[in-house]
């Protein structure tokens, strides 16, 4: 391989349906940016197949032959590994959808999604964004902070102007270093920011972030700092 040239990003499909695992494999084999490292159908042949083939990548449906996609992602993040998780599931109710973006997921994307739009959500995903269907995120955003705690329109009011800056570009799906590039400030000093900005607001995963953003965005007009 020339050494300039990008390897495949490495998927594992999870799907208790194998209609549903051969449409995507189908789909997915036709782009040379993927290679699909293998399937499985249950909770127990997830985390085996991640343990064992070390995927860039996990699409993940949310109900499995076992148990529960969800399960696997939270057991995934405990076992530390540099794989990220695009859950791809025909369910969008609010706690589910929570529960796996509380879970350690990257991104939550219904089935009835566009094949194109797919695959750049996988590549957005792979490449460090956070993804979140339209179709869910308002509904969740209510939801990703404590109820009893102050309304999300305080808790981005905590942040200071860069902070708020760096969870803004988080919410359009940037990675730290292209919030780098546009804010002029080094990936260090993004990641400091980002997770400053996180623990005021008690969350621990991008795509929180990005929701609580969005709803702030959506329901009381508020916008960054120039």
């Amino acid at each position: 391989m020339n050494p300039t040239e990008t390897k495949p990003l490495r998927l594992l499909l999870v799907d208790d349906h194998e209609i549903t695992r051969l449409g995507l494999r189908t789909l997915l084999e036709g782009c040379p940016s993927f290679e699909i490292a293998g399937e499985a159908s249950s909770v127990a042949e997830a985390l085996e197949s991640v343990v064992r083939l070390k995927p860039d990548l996990v699409l993940l449906d949310v109900r499995l032959a076992d148990g529960s996609g969800i399960e696997v992602c939270r057991r995934l993040q405990r076992l530390d590994l540099d794989t990220k998780v695009l859950m791809l599931t025909s369910f969008a109710d609010d706690n589910i959808v929570l529960d796996a973006i509380a879970a350690g997921a990257d991104g939550y994307l219904l089935k009835e999604i566009h094949g194109e739009r797919l695959i750049q959500a996988i590549q957005d995903v792979a490449a460090g964004r956070c993804i979140l269907d339209p179709a869910v995120t308002r509904r969740v955003m209510s939801r990703v902070s404590n109820p009893a705690s102050l309304s999300s329109k305080n808790k981005l009011d905590m942040l200071s102007a860069q902070e708020r800056k760096v969870v803004a570009l988080v919410s359009e799906g940037k990675t730290n270093k292209e919030i780098g590039h546009e804010l002029g400030l080094s990936d260090k000093t993004v990641k400091n920011y980002l997770s400053n900005a996180m623990e005021k607001l008690n969350l621990s995963r991008r795509a929180q972030a990005a929701a609580l953003f969005i709803d702030q965005t959506q329901q009381a007009g508020h916008t960054t700092p120039d």
